[in-house]
């Protein structure tokens, strides 16, 4: 248990150091624990370590966790792919998803969110590399695809997330998260008020924080090694 806050103070000093390398504001950058495979209480013990914020791939297993951890006051992120038959339980139980790739997706949870619940939270996955065994949208989609996402009431669009092919070196895994930096810039110079790139993980993380990431997924470094 005690490894698991540890863990966690390990990974912020890392954010903070990197961010003050890039000259960045440590506070502008948010740590998402990833807790899949994760129990419930491993998750409250980070929580008590005051993390907030949980990202969950398996909707079964999460509304479990939720269940379980009803008492706290966790924002939940949906960081798997998304389905149509999953996006009712994504809209009325989760904060945020990050994976919408078609509008159907996104129309489904602005239709399916609850009207007691504020606006659900949604970044755009974009297939940065166009990889065939990934989901997203190219470059080019992004932007009528933020259009047509911005006029639904009950989703938020906040920004852009991907996972880019990997890359040893520092330069070459900066160059596809400095693209998406530059495509979330021309949202917001088009009017669109966009605010996150969900971009970074344990092997990339400083070329992330490098480029602006807002948010960083990290799990094995926080929750160890997952059975």
């Amino acid at each position: 248990m005690q490894n698991i806050e540890k863990n966690l103070n390990k990974v912020r000093n890392n954010i903070a150091h990197l961010a003050r390398r890039y000259r960045r504001d440590p506070k502008d950058i948010s740590l998402l624990a990833v807790s899949k495979k994760k129990s419930a209480q491993d998750i409250r013990t980070a929580y008590s370590a005051l993390q907030i914020n949980f990202g969950e791939n398996y909707l079964q297993e999460a509304r479990q966790k939720m269940l379980e951890l009803s008492d706290l006051e966790i924002t939940w992120h949906f960081i798997g792919a998304i389905q149509s038959n999953k996006t009712r339980i994504i809209a009325e139980h989760f904060d945020w998803a990050h994976c919408i790739d078609r509008l159907k997706i996104a129309q489904r949870l602005n239709e399916q969110r609850p009207d007691s619940m504020a606006p659900i939270n949604v970044c755009i996955q974009v297939n940065i590399d166009l990889e065939t065994s990934k989901s997203g949208v190219g470059l080019e989609q992004v932007a009528s695809l933020a259009e047509q996402i911005n006029n639904l009431p009950r989703v938020r669009l906040r920004g852009l997330m991907a996972i880019p092919a990997p890359h040893e070196e520092l330069e070459s895994q900066r160059k596809p998260f400095a693209r998406l930096r530059h495509e979330l810039t021309l949202l917001n110079q088009n009017g669109l008020d966009c605010n996150t790139l969900s971009i970074g993980m344990s092997h990339d993380m400083e070329a992330a924080i490098a480029e602006g990431s807002t948010l960083v997924r990290i799990g094995t470094a926080i929750f160890g090694e997952r059975l």
